[in-house]
């Protein structure tokens, strides 16, 4: 008795010591492995979190980087921008204004060569952009080298921090460096409100690991570790963040994970003892890198989960062999507790596939709005070239107006030959003279084809050009501009005078317009000799190795050298007013770009203007049908 008792103590003890071990070493095991999976699970809510926070940010600040470029192509814009000094800038300043409103962007300025801030959205504001100086601002120096332009800082004037889209502006003046910058700043601030929402805590950070977006004010303008002193002074030099302190967020990193996640937590301010897993997403476009901090709170409460089923389960496993009649009802509660659970996933589930259904929605809305955009600007390029057609076509009426005078001139001759030759045909039908009759109505029908072929050239120019672009006999056009041209030249005793090869030049070009520019040249020219006591037009068509010079010269007064630049500028003309819009000269360079050339004028040495046609070349192939019946369907004078 005396050894069953102290074996059995024996046991009693051993079974003292292993109970709260087992119990111990189970419930230690489980909260490991549910630590793990609820990380597991954590990390990838946060994932898909951070996934769609990116694309948030990065539709908000690219819906904004056309605009800098379209801004810069603005007719208004460009011919600001050749003389400043000379122009009041106020239409620039309230087309910013007006696009500033439209964007739904913070501030658009205008930079000139200098980065001197010549025009701005915010022009009515005291702490307005405009005679500031931007040259330390990288978006400045990217533009003015050719290059589109991207920064984000604070501003220097309004000190909110936002994010800038630069684009050169190129004047056609044939010099290929910028000639000013247009600059578009975007706030950051609705991004940030959207974040508020979040069970989580989002912060973007740049190449200096500066935190300049966060969900949490308090984590703004701060560094994710101290700064040396050197990297302060940096950052002091580029005033991307003016006089900030910057100063450590606090952030310490407690475990690095297998999965490349971090458990970190602050040693400082309100989130001070809170422990967060950390995920990391890289925006390459941008150069930044985007974070997340989901609260590790539903990783303890797993692990205390996990902790209270293993004791359960242990406990019942314990006593099961005592307590049969409990064995049952345990596990009844066991598969209840588990139904809550199943429920409780399946809710979590059900919540998760919405959030990802309504983060689905609001993409598809974003690109539907983008696609909209888009289709806006294809149907304003298409009702731009529309106008422009019109403008040509108008130019081309008026100079049918111009060439009226002559070609009715022309007209009357023949009329008046018809007539006598129709009353003389009737006193010779009277005297029965049928030969003679007959000799008249002969003549009457060579003076009305003659009629008809000064017609068809007011119908030939007249007509509308088409968009392919095919080989084109430039001394045909020639001839067809002076045959138009044929009374007005004979009438001033023009002396013409043709240069070019034997053989014929081909350019690729479309027919009509190239005509059409050739016209308002040569007019031009005619117009401007008309005070000329001998005048004369030289003609002249000079291949090159992939292209062909075709110079119109008169010996007039020539143009001053102050209006060279601004010949082509819309509604600019040396004429005197009631005389001419301005309009053909811009029409004629726009239409020449339009076929892949340029047009260029300068003065002769002498005295006179010329004007140069620059067009590639194009191989003497076969003509289709279609051209060569164009070519040789021309009237002839």
């Amino acid at each position: 008795m005396a050894k069953l008792s102290s074996r059995a103590r024996t046991w009693r003890l051993w079974l003292l010591l292993l109970v709260p071990l087992g119990f111990v070493v189970v419930v230690w095991q489980s909260a490991l492995v549910a630590r793990d999976q609820a990380l597991q699970t954590l990390r990838s809510e946060a994932e898909n979190e951070l996934r769609l926070s990116a694309a948030g940010l990065e539709g908000h600040l690219s819906r904004h980087d056309y605009l800098p470029e379209l801004l810069a192509s603005r007719e208004v814009v460009q011919r600001f921008l050749v003389s400043p000094e000379q122009q009041d800038p106020m239409p620039v300043n309230l087309l910013l204004d007006h696009f500033r409103e439209t964007a739904d962007v913070s501030d658009i300025y205008l930079l000139d060569r200098d980065a001197n801030t010549l025009a701005a959205s915010n022009w009515y504001l005291p702490n307005t952009f405009i005679g500031q100086n931007y040259a330390f601002r990288s978006y400045y120096q990217d533009a003015i080298a050719g290059r589109q332009g991207r920064f984000h800082g604070l501003g220097v004037q309004s000190m909110e921090r936002g994010y800038y889209f630069s684009a050169p502006v190129m004047l056609d003046d044939g010099n290929h460096d910028p000639d000013g910058v247009m600059v578009v700043k975007v706030l950051l601030d609705t991004v940030e409100d959207s974040w508020a929402d979040q069970s989580a805590e989002l912060l973007v950070t740049d190449q200096d690991d500066i935190i300049f977006m966060a969900s949490r004010p308090e984590l703004r303008l701060t560094a994710l570790s101290s700064l040396s002193d050197s990297e302060r002074e940096a950052l002091l030099a580029t005033r991307r963040y003016a006089d900030e302190p910057l100063p450590p967020s606090g952030i310490k990193v407690l475990e690095t994970r297998r999965d490349q996640s971090l458990l970190v937590s602050f040693s400082q301010g309100p989130l001070k003892g809170e422990e967060y897993l950390l995920l990391t997403r890289s925006l390459p476009e941008f150069g930044w890198n985007m974070h997340i901090l989901k609260p590790q709170l539903p990783v303890r409460r797993a692990q205390w989960q996990a902790a209270l089923l293993a004791g359960g389960f242990f406990s019942v496993a314990l006593f099961a062999g005592g307590f049969g009649w409990q064995r049952l009802r345990l596990r009844r509660e066991r598969e209840q507790f588990a139904e809550r659970e199943r429920q409780t996933l399946a809710r979590a589930r059900d919540e998760l596939e919405l959030n990802v259904e309504r983060r689905t929605r609001d993409l598809v809305d974003s690109n539907r709005r983008l696609s909209a955009e888009i289709e806006e600007r294809r149907r304003a390029e298409a009702n731009l070239r529309q106008t422009r057609d019109e403008l040509v076509q108008a130019a081309k009426l008026a100079v049918l107006g111009q060439l009226a005078a002559g070609i009715n001139h022309e007209l009357n001759q023949p009329l008046a030959a018809i007539r006598a030759y129709a009353e003389n045909a009737r006193t010779f039908l009277a005297r029965n003279r049928l030969e003679t009759v007959d000799a008249n109505l002969e003549q009457v029908v060579e003076l009305t084809a003659r009629m008809a072929e000064i017609s068809a050239q007011l119908k030939q120019f007249s007509r509308k050009s088409g968009d392919n672009l095919t080989a084109v006999s430039v001394p045909a056009c020639f001839d067809y501009a002076l045959r138009l041209y044929q009374t007005r030249l004979s009438a001033a005793g023009v002396v013409v005078e043709r240069h070019w090869p034997d053989q014929d030049v081909w350019v690729r070009a479309d027919l009509v317009r190239l005509e059409q520019v050739m016209v308002n040249l040569i007019g031009n020219a005619l117009q401007a000799m008309s005070d000329t006591t001998e005048p004369h037009l030289a003609l002249s068509i000079t291949p090159h190795d992939h292209e062909v010079h075709i110079s119109v010269a008169d010996n007039g007064p020539g143009i001053a050298e102050e209006h060279l630049k601004r010949i082509f500028e819309p509604f600019f003309t040396t004429k005197s007013s009631g005389t001419g819009l301005g309009l053909g000269l811009s029409i004629s360079s726009r239409i020449i770009d339009d076929l892949g050339g340029h047009l260029e004028a300068s003065n002769q040495p002498g005295s006179g203007a010329c004007f140069t046609i620059i067009l590639p070349t194009s191989p003497e192939t076969v003509i289709t049908s279609v051209h060569r019946d164009a070519q040789e369907s021309r009237p002839h004078a």
